[in-house]
């Protein structure tokens, strides 16, 4: 089953086992009513939820204690697929474009998606050419356009090297 990352765990915070959670989501919000979620390999179970400024303050019934629950520091947080939060069309998931092999609109295939930076203003494709060398591609229609996540494919213009 594909799993989506929803946030990354941080230091603990307090001494009762609370954690900081990073999000790694556009949908902070749904963290709050959640049960359970995989960290890591294990799946925990939420007992509490508080939103700390960029952070989100969680327990878990299984870490009570800071001690145990800096144990998690570095770990993803991640649900199954049909948990994730719809999107609207001509949008993905991150996890949907790392991997995509790009290709231009000749054909000609220019590498694949190894890494998405969110730059606030557009996303940039971080794509791996053969040569190893890597190009940034602005994600944005002058440039991209058409992903096919199904068959494992983007088409890109390619701005001319200055």
């Amino acid at each position: 089953m594909e799993r989506i990352i929803i946030g990354k765990v941080g230091a603990p915070h307090g001494v009762r086992g609370e954690v900081r959670i990073i999000p790694e989501t556009d949908f902070p919000e749904r963290f709050h009513g959640m049960k359970e979620v995989q960290v890591g390999d294990e799946l925990l179970h939420i007992t509490s939820v508080k939103y700390h400024g960029n952070v989100i303050l969680m327990a878990f019934r299984e870490y009570q204690q800071r001690e145990q629950v800096a144990a998690l520091n570095g770990r993803l947080l991640t649900v199954a697929r049909s948990e994730a939060v719809p999107l609207e069309e001509g949008t993905y998931y991150i996890s949907d474009i790392v991997g995509l092999r790009v290709f231009d609109t000749a054909g000609q295939e220019i590498g694949v998606v190894d890494d998405v930076f969110q730059t606030g203003a557009n996303d940039v494709y971080q794509v791996r050419q053969p040569d190893g060398h890597t190009r940034l591609l602005a994600a944005i229609r002058d440039v991209v356009k058409e992903i096919d996540v199904p068959g494992g494919r983007m088409v890109v213009d390619v701005p001319e090297e200055i």
